[in-house]
């Protein structure tokens, strides 16, 4: 839990705030824009080792258990993956792992949303078999020339 003070505080009473930081982190809120968090570089980069540990940990753990079991332990966290087809199941466990370390070692936990936000719209394509159908059958119209990438 982050303690918290005002920008001005910050501006008029420097050491202080560093001094709070010091005992942890501190969420600097400013009217014109949104909070910051200041925290110890120290604090950061074994919180940084933590994570990666964490998500190799996580990674071997997954990639050890039978897909069905690994599939099963994830979801309480996700229950579409119930909707899934056992194969594209298995590939979610291995997505969802590898997306897990990649954030971790990045710190940029946008890689996992964006895998988990990929793997939600297709069990929700799996949920509806009509549009599953549709989609993954063939394409028997001809929908004309397709514009190259820098054609209007």
């Amino acid at each position: 839990m982050a303690t918290e003070v005002q920008w001005s505080e910050l501006q008029r009473d420097p050491k202080s705030v560093a001094a709070l930081a010091d005992e942890g982190d501190v969420r600097v809120r400013r009217r014109d824009g949104a909070a910051l968090l200041l925290t110890r570089e120290d604090r950061a980069n074994s919180a940084s080792e933590g994570s990666v540990a964490a998500a190799r940990a996580l990674r071997n753990v997954l990639a050890h258990l039978p897909h069905d079991v690994a599939a099963a332990a994830l979801l309480d966290e996700f229950p579409w993956v119930d909707v899934l087809p056992k194969a594209e199941q298995a590939q979610f466990v291995h997505d969802f792992a590898r997306a897990f370390q990649a954030s971790a070692e990045l710190g940029q936990w946008s890689v996992l949303a964006q895998t988990i936000t990929e793997w939600r719209s297709t069990a929700a394509i799996h949920a509806d078999p009509a549009l599953a159908g549709k989609l993954s059958g063939p394409i028997d119209e001809d929908f004309g020339p397709v514009p190259g990438p820098t054609d209007g």
